[in-house]
Formats: structure tokens, C-alpha cells, sequence
């Protein structure tokens, strides 16, 4: 049985992988808060991946790391450089040490999130990252893309939308992806053989979509679900958009224009 490790296992989108991963692989669940609702096939090792060693002990042995663990949200620079930037170097470098074989990275859509929602993007567009998160996820693809060419460290970076049951709102109805789509992306980066260094939009055949995820779909993704068959209700829930608004007319909403944390680390004298 291939030993698969979890970081931030007790997360939303950690939460959503332990229901749809396959019961033939056996995930090391890792968090920095205690899970003790395990199945038969997980074991759990709590470890903060901003801390290099204990990286290195989570990965002993391990087939692959879908890395989840980290701040998902807008933050300060000294926040983000130790949880979003550190410990992707760390699981990197103990994925390098232990011989990992595989690495699943999670971008965001709000690394390309100063894009204009009338703009649709393919995997290899320029990063716009709309945040200071956003430049830690376009720093995960680009680590990713160092640890595959030089170490051989087979990496999937996914550009996460919204993984969720549901969109809840208009944003969601273009970048929202279902568990178990999202799962399916998942599993290409665990098996795909012919998989090097790839970066998928995490979205569902959403036909509001912003992405063209043609790409992933060479790789065999299939996805099942759309947000379309969510919209006139999220549409009747929520306001309109404000055409003068930069968060309504940039893909990555709010982010690109709320702090959400303090920005300059210098003030003017």
C-alpha cells in the first residue's frame, strides 16, 4: 500500500480529500491540530510545515505529499514567508532527501487574479497575482517547477478555485469545483505516468469558467459537475456586480483590493 502524506489534514479541502481518497493508498495525516477520527487506512503525525525537521520525518518513506497544508487566505509578508514560502521549501527539501516520488502543490486562482474576468486564462499564462497569498501560491508553482526539472520530483501544481459542495456566489459560479473533481485531479497527480511538472486549473466544466483547462484534460480529466446547475439560485441570493468596482471586474474579487492583514514591512520616515 503506497503511503500518501496529507498536510493540513484538518482543513476544508483536507477534510474533502480524506472522504473521496481511495481506500488502496494509506494517508499520513499531518496538521498542526490533533485528528483523532481516523480510518483504518490513515495514521496521523501532527508537524507544522514550518518546521524543516519535522517535515523531513513526515516524509520517510512516503510515495507522495499532497501538500495542503499552509495559510489560505490574505496575510502579512512575515506570516506568509513562514508558513506559505518556508514550508513549501521544507516539504520540497525533504521530499528531495526521502526520495519522494510525487508532490501536489496548491496554487490559487488569486496567483492570476488581476486578470479581467473577460479574459480566459490557459495554464501557461503570466502570473498576476492579486495578493501577497497570491505571490506565496505563484511561489509554490515555480518551486515545483525547480524540484521537477532538477530532482525529478514529479509535481502538480493545481490553481485552486473554490472546493466546496456548492458555489455560493457569482464568483464561485466560474471558479467553483466539486470534491470529487476535485479528487480526480488529484489522482491524475498521484498516478499520471506521464506527469512532470503540470499546472491544472482547479475548476469544474464549469460554463462560466475564466480557465481553459485543456491541459488537464489531455492528462485525462473528465470532469463531472458545473455551477451552472447552481445559478439561479446563487444568482437570486446575491447582489449584482458593481461595474466600477475592481473586485467585480478582476478575477481574484476582494483580494485585489482589501489588505487583510497590513502591507508595506517599510513605512516612510
Amino acid at each position: 500500500m503506497k503511503t500518501v502524506v496529507l498536510t493540513g489534514a484538518g482543513g476544508s479541502v483536507g477534510s474533502f480529500l480524506r472522504s473521496t481518497m481511495p481506500k488502496h493508498y494509506h494517508l499520513r495525516l499531518s496538521d498542526i491540530n490533533p485528528i483523532t477520527d481516523l480510518a483504518d487506512n490513515e495514521s496521523f503525525v501532527a508537524a507544522d510545515v514550518s518546521d524543516a525537521n519535522a517535515m523531513l520525518e513526515l516524509t520517510r518513506n512516503a510515495y507522495a505529499v499532497i501538500h495542503m497544508g499552509g495559510i489560505s487566505k490574505e496575510s502579512d509578508w512575515a506570516s506568509l514567508q513562514a508558513v506559505n514560502i518556508a514550508g513549501v521549501i521544507n516539504l520540497y527539501e525533504a521530499a528531495r532527501v526521502n526520495n519522494v516520488s510525487r508532490v501536489i502543490v496548491p496554487s490559487s486562482n488569486h496567483a492570476t487574479g488581476f486578470y479581467p474576468r473577460d479574459q480566459k486564462l490557459g495554464n501557461d499564462v503570466l502570473l498576476r497575482p492579486d495578493s501577497r497569498y497570491g505571490v506565496s501560491k505563484g511561489f509554490a508553482e515555480l518551486t515545483g517547477s525547480l524540484y521537477a526539472d532538477k530532482y525529478g520530483i514529479k509535481t502538480l501544481a493545481i490553481r485552486l478555485g473554490n472546493v466546496a459542495d456548492k458555489p455560493v456566489d457569482r464568483r464561485r459560479l466560474s471558479l467553483w469545483i466539486s470534491p470529487r473533481d476535485f479528487q480526480q485531479q488529484v489522482t491524475i497527480g498521484l498516478e499520471h505516468p506521464d506527469l512532470h511538472f503540470s499546472v491544472f486549473f482547479g475548476v469544474s466544466a464549469n460554463t462560466r469558467s475564466w480557465y481553459d483547462d485543456d491541459h488537464a484534460r489531455q492528462l485525462g480529466y473528465a470532469p463531472q459537475d458545473n455551477a451552472e446547475d447552481y445559478a439561479e439560485a446563487v444568482i437570486a441570493a446575491t447582489p449584482e456586480p458593481d461595474p466600477d468596482a475592481l473586485s467585480d471586474q478582476l478575477q481574484g474579487g476582494d483580494f485585489c483590493t482589501v489588505e487583510q492583514g497590513g502591507g508595506a514591512v517599510i513605512t516612510r520616515q
